[in-house]
């Protein structure tokens, strides 16, 4: 019985394929956290390991591997889209729709080279899917190229696996990835503390993070006038004041817009900086009074949205201020800072940044739920409901004219493209976007680490052979041409004539070819986290990209 759990058949039981699955990612897990000069195999090692494993004949049960890989799929991109769909929209106000472009660009690029490569070498259509995928290191786009082919099947020509293609280019792809970001910062001679300094300016000037700052009211123009008409002529609604002390009173209250402004009042602002700079300078000057913020009656304090009745309710429609004496200063929301407006939506999860009395503030927490500790627990209903959606989305047919067969989201698209709307409008129905932190990152490790076993173990049954029969080091060529020619393209393009900051030019170089290993890398070379915010902006709408894109191309030359 032991001996079966741990030898290799061409038969395997239940158990035995579990065991070979665990093996794999056990064994790929701990691989892959080895560093050589800085750079590691991440989670990838996994796939490596699984094709040793299926090279030294470890088989998976044919249903069950079928079932690991596509739920492994489905959790990762389910679980990357949670994580980075608020910032994938909120990027477009900003830097994200021309980082998107080149991106998108170097997509089409590749697919372009791929092209090319089918019509003008021998090579097998889904082999070149295969060299394309792990060129590019996108697993998504593996999943749907299998997807597609299995369509394709019936006729003879495609009955190889694109996988084995895909694990000889793929460390090609991770490890060209990190060539052309020191190149890049060798050819152009690229100073990272000036680079730095360059973005921080940069952000500081186009800045959504909100300040808070003290005043002291002694323009005569603004005396006499309420708060409601002082913000409305001239256009600062935008701005929240959370504390007020009239002079020559102790007193410190949460106002209302309908308060009037006396002589030497003092107020807290909360907004962004220049609007904050803005009231400020119109209503007088800066304040250092500390009185306004020792009050004993007014407290500030966080309070989390856990209430189904208060979910997808407006601050206005909650009516905080006439209802408690309370004013609603920030929203903190996937890690992104929100102004309290008045038609601000809430999501399940937002964490409320309240001004005002003790007890008032304890009642809204009656209001609005404030139970912590559910947030901690992941929510199984809207886990699986968001899941049964993306399978929905992905099982979808899109007839393309002249395509032989509809075109589908798939396993890789289609959860991923719902769990980007559910995080961009906080939930459908009982299903909400909120998850917090832990479970995202287990949900995505889990899914890749388990989709990388499947694929390797069985890539691994024919992986020597056909390195051999096909000439590997050939197949290894065409991938260099899809890795390296499409970046030099990006790096032109972004740094000589989109003036792109180089820190931000390698988070979107990682994220265009969704190289995970090589956005750590980045991190680490260029001693910043930039990187990290341009990979998030461009990894969502690349991933569909590149799934899209492979469909089309397999339809059209299949």
């Amino acid at each position: 019985m032991i001996e079966s759990l741990f030898l290799p058949s061409d038969t395997p039981g239940v158990l035995q394929s579990l065991m070979v699955i665990l093996t794999a990612i056990g064994v790929g897990v701990f691989a892959g956290r080895l560093r050589v000069y800085k750079v590691s195999l991440g989670v990838s090692g996994v796939m490596f390991a699984g094709l040793i494993m299926g090279h030294y004949g470890y088989r998976i049960q044919p249903d069950i591997l079928d079932f690991v890989r596509d739920l492994g799929l489905i959790l990762f991109v389910y679980g990357i889209g949670i994580q980075v769909g608020p910032s994938f929209f909120s990027s477009f106000r900003r830097d994200g729709l021309r980082f998107n472009l080149l991106a998108v660009g170097t997509v089409g690029a590749g697919i372009l080279i791929a092209w090319l490569l089918y019509i003008l070498t021998d090579t097998q259509l889904e082999y070149v899917a295969g060299i394309m995928s792990g060129a590019v290191t996108n697993t998504p786009g593996l999943g749907a190229a299998r997807a597609v082919l299995l369509e394709l099947r019936q006729q003879p020509s495609l009955a190889a696996d694109p996988a084995v293609a895909y694990a000889i280019t793929y460390p090609l792809g991770v490890v060209g990835v990190i060539i052309v970001i020191v190149a890049a910062r060798q050819v152009f001679r690229i100073d990272l503390a000036a680079e730095a300094a360059a973005y921080e300016a940069n952000r500081q000037q186009e800045a959504a993070s909100l300040v808070r700052a003290k005043c002291r009211v002694h323009n005569s123009e603004v005396i006499g006038k309420t708060l409601f008409h002082l913000l409305r002529e001239h256009q600062l609604t935008d701005v929240i004041i959370s504390r007020l002390k009239h002079t020559g009173s102790q007193a410190v209250i949460t106002p209302g817009l309908d308060i009037t402004l006396q002589d030497r009042d003092v107020m807290v602002i909360v907004g962004q900086p220049q609007r904050v700079a803005a009231f400020v300078s119109l209503v007088g000057s800066p304040s250092t009074d500390p009185q306004i913020d020792a009050a004993p009656d007014i407290v500030s304090r966080s309070v989390f949205v856990t209430r189904r009745s208060a979910v997808h309710k407006s601050l206005a429609e909650l009516n905080l201020v006439n209802s408690y004496g309370l004013k609603v200063t920030r929203v903190f929301r996937s890690g992104m800072e929100l102004l309290a407006r008045p038609d601000l939506e809430l999501y399940y999860g937002d964490k409320l940044q309240v001004v005002g009395n003790q007890e008032d503030i304890e009642s809204v927490c009656r209001l609005i739920g404030n139970a912590e500790s559910r947030l901690l627990e992941p929510d199984f209903l809207s886990l699986f409901g968001g899941l049964i959606i993306g399978i929905v989305l992905g099982s979808v047919p899109i007839v393309v004219p002249g395509l032989p067969v509809p075109v589908r989201l798939g396993f890789a698209a289609g959860p991923l493209l719902a769990a980007l709307l559910i995080s961009r409008y906080g939930g459908v129905g009982v299903i909400h976007s909120y998850l917090n932190a832990g479970a995202t990152h287990f949900m995505k490790d889990l899914g890749i680490c388990l989709f990388f076993a499947a694929v390797g173990v069985h890539a691994g049954e024919t992986f020597y052979a056909s390195f051999v029969e096909h000439h590997g080091w050939t197949w290894l060529a065409y991938g260099s041409l899809i890795t390296f020619i499409p970046l030099a393209l990006m790096v032109a393009v972004g740094r000589i004539w989109l003036k792109i900051n180089f820190l931000q030019l390698a988070g979107i170089i990682s994220g265009a070819y969704t190289d995970p290993a090589a956005l750590a890398f980045s991190t680490g070379y260029l001693r910043s986290d930039v990187p990290t915010q341009a990979y998030a902006a461009v990894y969502p709408l690349v991933t569909l990209c590149r799934i899209f894109g492979i469909q089309v191309m397999l339809l059209v030359l299949g």
